[in-house]
């Protein structure tokens, strides 16, 4: 080989970069999830805005520390632990202590995130991660649920989720706009859908797997005799679906297992919903799901070209 001759290096795929980064995705995530946010804070309060800020100050002092200590490189700056803080936020209640959230916090990214790599290499949504160990560890600040606009001090009015057991039955419209106690990022459905049409529109997401987990629970619903519009619009349905069931590192990346995986969810979501203990499954559906992605992909991958289904594996 002469000197001026170039060696060819092989590199693995991509080999074409789309211009897309992981900060201007979590900054695109963090954009849909603003009206949410704002409607937290005026169905519940500025105590709302004050659980958010302390998740995310918890979630972001988590990561620092957690780098630190592991002596990795900061990651602090692609805002993925942010995107987290707001998620866990968003499936706690307003008067849930703050202490109690800033843990939440902690486990989010030290235990479910950092434990495992960081950013990509997590298996389970460390924001469903925290929520799920905070209801094992504090079940009754988890479940103090308060009606919009009372505020979460002395005079808050107690109030029961639309998927209670004995709730009073709440109109669509009440639903829609989120004129009910729950989470506070769960509540105002048209927030979320706003949020979720932005990310399609941004091509963050696709809209494959929100739409066939929401319409998977909708047919389940109304064949167990639900009325599906309720059980849609409940809950945390609207805001798992979209904003932690599309998850890049939790959900599969080929089409049929993203199919197999909202359809699983959903089926899961309806099961733990109609003959569970519990009135709720997102959470534990997506983490479930999420666990058994490795072998969706497995059981769902493509075939390269020119071999045969059979000697795949």
């Amino acid at each position: 080989m002469s000197s001026t001759d170039k060696p060819l290096v092989i590199t693995s795929s991509p080999h074409l970069h789309c211009g897309a980064s992981t900060r201007g995705v979590m900054l695109d995530v963090l954009i849909a999830l603003v009206p949410a946010a704002v409607a937290s804070v005026l169905l519940f309060g500025w105590r709302a805005l004050a659980v958010e800020l302390v998740c995310v100050a918890s979630c972001m002092a988590s990561e620092v520390l957690s780098r630190l200590i592991m002596k990795r490189n900061q990651t602090v700056g692609d805002l993925s632990c942010i995107v987290t803080g707001v998620l866990l936020a968003f499936n706690l209640p307003a008067t849930i202590p703050l202490w109690q959230a800033a843990f939440g916090g902690v486990v989010s990214i030290v235990v479910a995130k950092q434990m495992f790599g960081g950013l990509g290499q997590n298996f389970v949504n460390p924001a469903l991660a925290g929520r799920i160990v905070l209801m094992a560890s504090f079940p009754e600040s988890m479940n103090n649920w308060v009606v919009p606009f009372t505020g979460t001090g002395a005079d808050a009015v107690a109030s029961a989720t639309p998927l209670a057991e004995g709730a009073a039955p709440y109109s669509l419209q009440e639903l829609f706009f989120g004129i009910h106690g729950g989470c506070l990022g769960e509540t105002c459905a048209m927030a979320l859908i706003l949020g979720g049409v932005y990310l399609v529109l941004r091509r963050v997401i696709s809209p494959a797997v929100p739409l066939i987990y929401i319409g998977t629970v909708f047919v389940l619903s109304w064949l167990l005799g639900e009325d599906p519009l309720y059980q849609i619009l409940s809950g945390g349905l609207m805001l798992g679906a979209i904003f932690m069931a599309t998850d890049y590192t939790t959900s599969p990346i080929n089409k049929a297992g993203k199919v197999v995986f909202a359809v699983g969810c959903g089926l899961l979501t309806v099961l733990i919903r109609h003959f569970g203990s519990l009135p709720e499954g997102v959470s534990f559906a997506i983490v479930i799901m999420n666990i058994l992605v490795p072998l969706i992909e497995r059981a769902t991958r493509p075939v390269p070209f020119g071999r045969s289904r059979r000697a795949k594996d």
